[in-house]
C-alpha cells in the first residue's frame, strides 16, 4: 500500500507531520510529495519539510491514497496544481482508491464536485466550498472513499482514522495504545 501526502508552500505543519508520523508508526507506506520541483517545502509557520518525492517522480498507478493537509496558502497552492486536481478526480472515481483532506483542503474536493451529495466536514469558514455536500460537525467524516477532517486540533484523530480505514482496526488500536491516546 502506498499513500501519498502532498506538500505545497504554506501547508499546515501539524496536519502533515502528524499524518506522516502516525501512518509510519502503523507500518504503512507513506511518501510526502512536493508539488513543485523543489523537495524542501516551507509550511504556514515557516517549518520546512524535505519531501520524499516531487510530483513528477510519482507513479500514481502504484498509489492507493492521496492525502491533502490544509493550511493557507498551502490549500490554495494545492488547488492551483492542475496535475493534482486531475489525479483527485481519477481517484474519486475509483472505489479502490482513497482521498483524504483536512482543514481547508476539503474545499479543493468541494470545488471539484467530488463531495456532491457526500457527508463531509472542513475547517470553519470554508463551508461555502462544500455547498453541495452534506455538512457534518463531526471532527472526522468518511463517506465512501473520501475522508475529511475539520482542522489541526483533530490531526491525530484524522491520522488514526486513515490507519483504521487503510490498514485495519487492530493496527489503529495498537498505534493508539502506543500513543496513550
Amino acid at each position: 500500500m502506498k499513500l501519498l501526502l502532498f506538500l505545497a508552500p504554506g501547508f499546515e505543519e501539524i496536519e502533515a507531520i502528524t499524518v506522516l508520523d502516525i501512518v509510519r508508526r502503523a507500518g504503512l507506506s507513506i511518501h510526502s510529495v512536493s508539488i513543485s520541483n523543489e523537495k524542501t517545502v516551507s509550511g504556514a509557520h515557516q517549518i520546512s519539510l524535505n519531501a520524499d518525492l516531487t510530483f513528477d517522480e510519482v507513479n500514481f498507478d502504484e498509489a492507493e491514497a492521496l492525502i491533502l493537509p490544509g493550511g493557507m496558502p498551502g490549500t490554495n497552492n494545492l488547488g492551483a496544481h492542475a496535475g493534482l486536481k486531475k489525479q483527485l478526480v481519477n481517484f474519486a472515481r475509483n472505489p479502490d482508491k482513497t482521498i483524504a483532506a483536512i482543514c481547508a483542503a476539503p474545499l479543493i474536493l468541494g470545488d471539484l464536485g467530488l463531495l456532491d451529495g457526500k457527508k463531509a466536514t472542513c475547517y470553519p469558514g470554508f463551508e461555502s466550498h462544500l455547498s453541495r455536500a452534506k455538512l457534518s460537525r463531526k471532527p472526522v467524516v468518511r463517506d465512501g472513499n473520501i475522508i475529511t477532517a475539520d482542522g489541526p486540533a483533530h490531526a491525530m484523530l484524522f491520522a488514526i482514522k486513515l490507519v483504521d480505514y487503510l490498514g485495519n482496526t487492530f493496527l489503529a488500536d495498537d498505534v493508539t495504545k502506543g500513543l496513550n491516546f
